[in-house]
């Protein structure tokens, strides 16, 4: 035990390392018991005691070490608990349950579904008979018919009950978590609503919203459906225009990931983009900038929300990992990003099953990559080549992930290394030929044309391939596993990798 915390002390990125790990298990653990915030002035205490032992015990390293873990400890569940609206009437759900007259600005862009759309709407006053006119915050959710449609910066009056988010009756899904993410406690029912004005949001991310949006409505006029929103899929993560019996065959397959903006998909998107470039002849240090800027120029297309900014960032670990070789020290900066997405947002840890694949296909491209690259050549294989590349780290993500999917979905797809294998190297010139496509259209309409039906026939390829597998009994059996079973299996993975890591030194 004093070896181990040896080690760690007289290692500066261990330590810091150490510090990091305390902090997101402060928020997990605070989290994931949903404490009330009234636990936030005991923390406040434990930290005055802890910084006053810190000042008599600060000679002594490992007391001091020690300390210092608790202090982060303690202010990962203090950023959780912080975010927790207080009960006070300046904050909007104060008044759930109650009938509100109040106006608003989409305050992020609405989410359109096949049976209405969702609006997040940032409050900014409120008027009730006995409070006229207060200045209130906070954000509640608005579910309308899909017309009248309402933008991005649209300020709305709103009339309707308030009420709390309530979570599934069974427990499986925690929908009050859910929409806390993105700061919402309150949702709207039976509302009424006029439009105030428009314009009202950020002109930058208007631009943006208003760019994608152009480019959908091209998309849809180059390919038919379902071509046009897999495409959609593809270029900036819209699946609501997807049939759902595809969607469902693209879940059952596996492959759902290349629909979604997520850091699983950018990362083996990147990496094959990566792989192609200097296929084509491009030096690495200059494949690897290109596909830098293309993420970022990605990020930035799709709206820039905090799932996409979290999943480019991801997809630029991976691509820094290849490039310096160095896996402590990417190990290092994963960690550390993961601390700070929690500083901004702690709910995505325990509630968003989306940042907890991202983070942990990240992982498998870093550290089980390597593992199976190595493999491949006791076997005599080149997997320096764009196919062995592509199928190393798309087996990577999937063993990384497939614990979390058994537990979170309870679905296994039998089928995911195949599918994945026989479409995923074609994904990345359907990106390419699609956003070509797009732009051409806008400067000589029949060459976009033509370049749409070329990305077309891969279009088709992938919906055929998808559907025939997902349409199968056997392409996905149910199969669920306690967290227990979970934690076991992630256990022997870093076990593994461990082994691995001590059998090279």
């Amino acid at each position: 035990m004093k070896e181990g915390t040896d080690k760690i002390l007289n290692s500066k990125s261990k330590t810091f390392l150490a510090f990091c790990f305390c902090f997101i298990l402060g928020v997990g653990l605070f989290s994931s018991l949903e404490l009330a915030e009234y636990w936030l002035f005991r923390l406040y205490i434990l930290l005055f005691i802890i910084s006053f032992l810190l000042i008599i015990f600060w000679p002594k390293k490992n007391y001091r070490f020690f300390l210092f873990c608790l202090l982060f400890f303690i202010l990962g569940g203090a950023r959780y608990l912080i975010t927790i609206p207080s009960g006070s009437a300046e904050n909007i759900n104060y008044y759930n349950s109650a009938k509100m007259d109040f106006s608003g600005i989409i305050s992020e862009e609405p989410i359109i579904k096949i049976d209405g759309v969702n609006y997040v709407v940032k409050v900014e006053t409120q008027s009730l008979a006995s409070l006229p006119n207060r200045k209130i915050s906070g954000k509640i959710l608005l579910n309308l018919p899909l017309y009248p449609r309402y933008n991005y910066g649209d300020e709305l009056k709103i009339s309707c009950s308030l009420v709390e988010p309530k979570n599934s009756l069974d427990g499986s899904f925690n929908y009050r978590q859910y929409l806390a993410r993105q700061g919402v406690w309150s949702i709207c029912g039976s509302p009424k609503i006029s439009l105030i004005s428009s314009g009202q949001g950020n002109r930058i991310m208007s631009a943006v919203l208003w760019l994608k949006q152009k480019v959908g409505d091209k998309a849809a006029e180059l390919w038919s459906e379902p071509e046009s929103s897999f495409m959609a899929g593809l270029l900036y993560g819209e699946r609501s225009g997807l049939p759902l019996e595809l969607a469902d065959n693209f879940s059952r397959t596996g492959v759902s990931h290349i629909i979604a903006v997520s850091g699983y998909n950018i990362s083996i998107v990147a990496l094959a983009l990566m792989s192609l470039f200097i296929n084509l002849g491009l030096a690495r240090p200059r494949a690897f900038w290109l596909v830098v800027a293309g993420i970022i120029l990605f990020v930035i297309f799709t709206g820039a929300g905090a799932s996409v900014v979290r999943a480019g960032i991801m997809g630029l670990i991976v691509l820094l990992a290849g490039q310096l070789g160095r896996l402590s020290r990417i190990g290092n900066v994963l960690i550390f990003t993961a601390a700070l997405m929690l500083l901004f947002n702690p709910y995505v840890l325990i509630w968003d099953a989306g940042f907890q694949l991202s983070f942990l296909a990240t992982m498998g491209l870093v550290y089980l990559s390597p593992i199976l690259s190595k493999f491949y050549n006791s076997k005599r294989v080149k997997s320096d080549n764009f196919f062995s590349e592509t199928l190393i780290s798309t087996l990577s993500a999937i063993i990384v992930t497939l614990p979390l999917i058994l537990f979170q979905f309870g679905r296994l797809s039998v089928v995911a290394p195949i599918v994945n294998l026989l479409i995923l190297w074609l994904v990345p010139y359907l990106m390419l030929f699609g956003f070509l496509a797009i732009m051409l259209w806008f400067i000589f309409y029949p060459l976009g044309q033509v370049v749409a039906w070329l990305s077309g026939v891969g279009l088709k390829y992938v919906i055929i391939v998808v559907t025939w597998f997902g349409s199968q009994s056997w392409s996905a059996v149910e199969m669920s596993v306690p967290w227990w079973l979970m934690v076991i299996m992630y256990l022997l993975i870093i076990y593994y990798v461990q082994k691995d890591k001590n059998s090279s030194l």
